[in-house]
């Protein structure tokens, strides 16, 4: 299971941080990853962190403001969010995979356990 929290309503320029506590796995051997979608759009690509590795990529809007980690012993994964834009206004979802490769990284379909959902609304 996958439990998402931390979302809210914040300012333009504003920050939060969500959280997604995983259980059931092994989580030092999942790649993890954050996907948000917005009213009306397709789900996308956020944040990923490599399995049993500290190499992260994010997609560009994101890059310079958003930073994912996660806290094994906790079996946690973050997102920190800072300098928040109208645009970044989405349900964010938590979401992991033990086999995913490089490639599908950034592709929903390829993962097969996502969180609930929390929602982010920054206004301007």
């Amino acid at each position: 299971q996958l439990q998402a929290s931390g979302g809210g309503l914040v300012q333009a320029g504003g920050s939060l941080r969500l959280s997604c506590a995983v259980s059931g796995r092994t989580f030092s051997g999942l790649t993890l990853a954050w996907f948000r979608q917005a009213t009306g759009k397709e789900r996308e690509f956020v944040a990923a962190i490599w399995r049993g590795s500290s190499n992260t990529f994010y997609t560009d809007s994101v890059k310079g403001r958003f930073t994912i980690s996660r806290d094994n012993a906790k079996s946690t994964i973050y997102l920190q969010m800072n300098s928040l834009q109208p645009e970044d206004t989405a349900v964010y979802y938590c979401t992991v995979s033990r086999s995913i490769i490089l490639s599908s990284l950034r592709v929903p379909s390829s993962y097969g356990y996502w969180g609930q959902g929390t929602l982010v609304t920054v206004s301007s």
